[in-house]
C-alpha cells in the first residue's frame, strides 16, 4: 500500500533501492578499460626501454670492436653512401665480410674488407688485396 502512494520510481532510484547493479557494472567496465589502457602503456614503455637497451648494446659492441680492430683495409671511399653500399655488396657477394666505416672528421664512407688489431698484420694482408682485388687498397686507422 505504501508503494502506491509514492510519487514515482525516481524516489526509489534516488534512494538507491533500484538501479544499483547498473551503476556497479558501469564502474566495473570503466575500471577494466582503465586497466587495459595502463597495461598497454606499460607494454609500450617496456618495448621502448628494451629497444633503448638494445641500441646501447649495439653501440657498445661496435665501439669495442673498433677499439680492438683499429686497422682496416679499405678498397673504396665515397662521398655518396649509396656508392659505398654498392661496392660493399659486390665484395660481400665474393665472400668478404665487408664493413662500412664513417671516416673520422670527414664526409667519406669507407668500404673495409678486413680489420686487424696490429698494423703489421694489416700491412701483410694489404699486399694480398692490392695484388688480387683492388690495386688502390690502403690501410685506415680508426681512432
Amino acid at each position: 500500500m505504501l508503494l502506491l502512494f509514492a510519487s514515482s520510481c525516481k524516489y526509489f532510484k534516488g534512494k538507491k533501492l533500484f538501479g544499483k547493479k547498473a551503476d556497479t557494472m558501469a564502474v566495473y567496465h570503466a575500471r577494466q578499460d582503465s586497466l587495459r589502457v595502463a597495461d598497454s602503456l606499460k607494454a609500450i614503455r617496456d618495448r621502448l626501454e628494451n629497444a633503448r637497451l638494445d641500441s646501447l648494446r649495439v653501440v657498445e659492441e661496435r665501439i669495442a670492436w673498433e677499439k680492438k680492430f683499429r686497422f682496416n683495409i679499405i678498397v673504396g671511399s665515397f662521398l655518396v653512401p649509396g656508392n659505398a653500399k654498392g661496392l660493399a655488396e659486390k665484395y660481400t657477394a665474393k665472400g668478404y665480410q665487408t664493413r662500412l666505416i664513417k671516416m673520422d672528421g670527414g664526409q667519406f664512407d669507407l668500404v673495409s674488407l678486413e680489420a686487424f688489431d696490429s698494423y703489421r698484420a694489416a700491412l701483410s694482408r694489404l699486399r694480398f688485396y692490392q695484388e688480387n682485388e683492388e690495386v688502390d687498397s690502403w690501410i685506415y686507422e680508426k681512432n
